[in-house]
């Protein structure tokens, strides 16, 4: 359910950055000039708009980033039951082994007529 809602949320990102990327003007003045009237006429000017521009583009790059860094972790893992279980039988035979103790050997002790 969650990697479902990244992937629409990654989508509309993507889709909103490349409309925005294509008004931006390119040096020579491109689809947000026509937009503005030209110019002087607009609401808060053409340099206005390119900065809105520019900050949006970057804002939206980054969110476009983070969404699909952390998408990464809502996938959805098919094997993760077995590695649980995996991990499970792992942890009990280290239980069992730590509470067996292990023999150790018998040492033959020195008897008192040898060190006479």
């Amino acid at each position: 359910m969650t990697y479902t809602l990244f992937l629409i949320l990654i989508l509309i990102v993507a889709v909103l950055l490349v409309l925005l990327i294509m008004v931006q003007n390119p040096k020579g003045g491109g689809l947000s000039s026509s937009f503005g009237g030209g110019g002087s006429q607009s609401m808060g000017g053409v340099q206005s708009t390119n900065t809105f521009l520019d900050k949006s583009t970057w804002t939206l790059a980054i969110a476009l980033m983070a969404l699909i860094l952390l998408s990464n972790f809502a996938i959805p893992r098919e094997n993760a039951s077995t590695q649980e279980s995996q991990l499970d039988t792992t942890i009990e035979n280290r239980l069992i082994d730590e509470e067996t103790p292990a023999q150790l050997p018998v040492l033959n002790e020195p008897s008192e007529e040898t060190s006479k």
